[in-house]
């Protein structure tokens, strides 16, 4: 059971445990600033105008290169 919980998916994605808890700790921790950014702008729209659109565009493009990297494609992006 213990396994399951905490080692199926890190191994199944080519991760330890503690890598893949940096990964999503700081992925987590992007989500947060790009949410924060965009409530700032909700009050004021003239701050961070791009801020949060912009962190997104970028989580997404490092998504796909590390999905592409898991996936052996050696064409992937660094």
């Amino acid at each position: 059971m213990l396994k399951t919980l905490f080692l199926h998916h890190p191994a199944k994605v080519g991760e330890s445990y503690t890598e893949h808890l940096v990964f999503a700790f700081g992925f987590g921790l992007r989500l947060v600033r790009a949410g924060l950014a965009a409530m700032v702008h909700g009050v004021v729209p003239a701050l961070h105008e791009t801020t949060a659109s912009s962190e997104i565009l970028a989580m997404a493009e490092d998504i796909q290169v590390r999905r592409a990297r898991m996936a052996g494609n050696v064409e992937a992006r660094v």
